[in-house]
């Protein structure tokens, strides 16, 4: 198993940043290597909705079905697939702070068959995306200027 932590302050209000991170097709906006997410589900985001999602890793294409096993508003998203070369869970926890909101997202991989031998070179590559795309998350959304009220 592959697995890593990410903390990062956002200084943006809690309710943003979770309607941002907590919607899964906001992710290639930053996200470089995921190239495509797609709700297969419909109604309001919550336990049991479902996406289908393509993501560069290491070189190679994967196409993964993910859904939300966990869904609190504006205080935690969950999801795991177990579909594809290498099932994942992905936590997303969110707090007030008095900066803005602190995110801590956590990536746990399951490499199957031969892939489990590539483990080490995951980590590396995990742990490099997740410092890329956790910054880029953060300039995105404290960039975000609120739009003029009418």
């Amino acid at each position: 198993m592959v697995k890593n932590k990410k903390i990062i302050i956002i200084n943006r209000p809690i309710e943003g940043v979770f309607a941002f991170v907590g919607d899964l097709q906001n992710g290639p906006q930053w996200q470089p290597g995921l190239l495509e997410v797609q709700r297969t589900t419909k109604g309001p985001l919550g336990i049991g909705t479902k996406f289908t999602s393509v993501r560069k890793f290491m070189g190679r294409k994967m196409e993964a079905s993910s859904e939300f096993v966990a869904y609190e508003p504006s205080s935690k998203v969950a999801f795991e697939s177990a579909s594809g070369p290498v099932p994942f869970e992905t936590s997303y926890l969110f707090e007030s702070t008095a900066d803005g909101t602190r995110l801590t997202a956590t990536v746990e991989l399951q490499p199957k068959g031969f892939l489990r031998l590539a483990e080490p070179l995951m980590a590396r590559s995990l742990r490099r995306e997740m410092e890329t795309h956790f910054s880029d998350l953060k300039d995105l959304l404290e960039r975000q200027v609120a739009a003029p009220s009418s």
